[in-house]
């Protein structure tokens, strides 16, 4: 869930910068490559789509109490932390024959391959290094789940960096083209949202790869195994589409070493530039760039547990079903998968209309509020629903499984699903886009802004990640705690965003509903 990397300026005109490898092509590059890298992102999206749908279920199959699942998810925001700011400055840096960004593409790729196949067939590895099928935690098998899990974050973020910049290398410095490219981005990571969803949701998934069911892997695993099948299909595919189509021009060494001689001359020598240029930038920061890292920190707070949560929320909440006991937690956890579906289409639809929608209301930061608001009443309506699903629960005769939750309360699960689609796209464009208008008003580099509006977002993350399985054991267990908790710092981050986060200047105003942002 990281921003991707923008393309920095130099901001003194007066001293040579590095920062001018950024975009080493002289004129922008036909429409179709740049669809075409593009489509990377649906690849990349598909497998971010079934980490956030079924993993967090299928770690708590393998034994893993409730309260421990979300620390799994911590490789997420630190592998976004270190991985991105590290590939993003090497691969501006890379001479190999290939390109600069190609070899980071294709190694992403390849470790993503790896990662899928490990996170897969962790039960039958751990069976096979002598898992216990009759214990309920499996331990050899939640290892071996765990250095796949972070394999693949850390590949993911070596993809999404570098094919962003590739973008803006192939737009050449043409606004108009970076806009473009940024918006069929965007595009593609609906589209691999609405597959991945939608896998996901399907049940009989498995019995395309009937080979995936096993003794140590149930239907569940099965269909999990059958969706990363796929996944690596497509990415492998798209991955090698874009490698191949589009040629990069060869980064000289004489002008890299040149390059790394300006930068130790800027202090950076003995440290990693990459960290010392990203820190740096905190002594720079004007008040309303220091406002809106506030306002992000607690909007990420407020949608990190619903992220990391919903679909367990359906299975045990909505359909009263327990991990590895019957069928309702499964038949929540689809349900769930497809709530997931629709507000993917709902981000895409309202992502196109983000400019219209800030006209409507009167400037984007005022939208950001807003939409903020919706956000706390939909997280808390989530007691509603819990506590309608309760009062109308049913259990056949002789049956210890409840039965599916009646129409009116599905509907009203997967209308909360759909409708968190609206704030789910404005958050991932108007931050982002706030950052690079205050840095180019304070004169701050645009790359080093979003660098810094990474830590708001990742250290959210972490700190949600810790911290939401003890508070929900706290009390009594279930995901209600945290997502109250989200609800109230919805609201505190939309009446912030509204009293104190500047407006940006009226000449660029429409920049703002132009840039984007991404997030996994």
């Amino acid at each position: 869930m990281e921003p991707l990397p923008a393309t920095k300026h130099n901001n003194n005109p007066t001293k040579p910068s590095s920062l001018h490898l950024e975009d080493p092509a002289t004129e922008p590059s036909p429409l179709r490559k740049i669809i075409v890298v593009a489509s990377i992102a649906a690849g990349v999206q598909f497998g971010w789509a079934l980490q956030l749908s079924l993993l967090t279920p299928y770690v708590q199959l393998l034994g893993i109490p409730h309260t421990w699942a979300a620390f799994i998810w911590l490789c997420g925001p630190i592998s976004g932390m270190l991985v991105q700011p590290i590939v993003g400055y090497h691969s501006d840096r890379c001479t190999s024959r290939f390109g600069r960004r190609r070899p980071f593409i294709a190694a992403g790729a390849l470790a993503v391959a790896i990662a899928v196949f490990l996170i897969g067939y962790a039960a039958d590895l751990g069976h096979s290094f002598g898992d216990s099928l009759a214990k309920k935690t499996r331990p050899r098998a939640i290892a071996i789940f765990v250095v796949g899990f972070w394999i693949l974050d850390v590949a993911n973020n070596m993809l999404q960096g570098p094919c962003r910049a590739l973008l803006a290398d192939l737009a050449a410095g043409d606004h108009r083209k970076t806009r473009t490219a940024n918006a069929f981005f965007s595009f593609f990571m609906a589209v691999g949202n609405v597959l991945g969803y939608a896998a996901g949701s399907y049940s009989g998934l498995h019995h395309v790869f009937p080979f995936t069911k096993t003794k140590a892997c149930d239907v569940y695993c099965a269909n999990l195994k059958s969706c990363f099948f796929l996944s690596i299909a497509l990415l492998l595919v798209l991955a090698t589409a874009a490698m191949t189509y589009v040629k990069e021009k060869t980064l000289s060494r004489e002008k890299n070493v040149n390059a790394e001689t300006e930068e130790d001359g800027g202090g950076s020598r003995g440290g990693m530039p990459c960290f010392g240029q990203l820190f740096g930038a905190f002594r720079e920061l004007q008040r309303p760039m220091w406002i809106l890292l506030l306002v992000t920190c607690l909007n990420w707070i407020a949608w990190f547990p619903f992220l990391l949560f919903d679909t367990d929320w359906m299975g045990r909440e909505v359909y009263g079903g327990k991990v590895g006991e019957g069928k309702a937690y499964d038949k929540g956890v689809r349900a769930g998968a497809l709530g997931l579906m629709l507000n993917s289409v709902v981000l895409g639809v309202t992502s196109l209309g983000v400019e219209i929608l800030a006209r409507g209301v009167g400037g984007v930061k005022r939208l950001w509020g807003i939409v903020n608001f919706l956000l706390a009443i939909c997280l808390a309506m989530t007691v509603l629903v819990t506590k309608l699903a309760e009062h109308s629960r049913h259990f056949a005769p002789g049956q210890s499984d409840p039965l599916p939750p009646p129409g009116g309360v599905k509907a009203g699960a997967l209308a909360l699903f759909s409708v968190l689609g609206i704030p789910l796209a404005i958050t991932y464009s108007i931050p982002f886009a706030l950052a690079s208008i205050f840095s180019s008003t304070s004169g701050a580099g645009q790359g080093l802004s979003l660098g810094v509006l990474n830590l708001a977002i990742v250290i959210p993350q972490m700190v949600v990640s810790v911290v939401s399985g003890p508070w929900d054991a706290l009390f009594g267990g279930g995901n209600l705690p945290a997502f109250v908790v989200g609800a109230v710092a919805a609201a505190a981050s939309g009446l912030l965003s509204i009293i104190l986060l500047p407006s940006p200047p009226p000449d660029l105003a429409k920049a703002a509903t132009a840039a984007g942002g991404g997030f996994h």
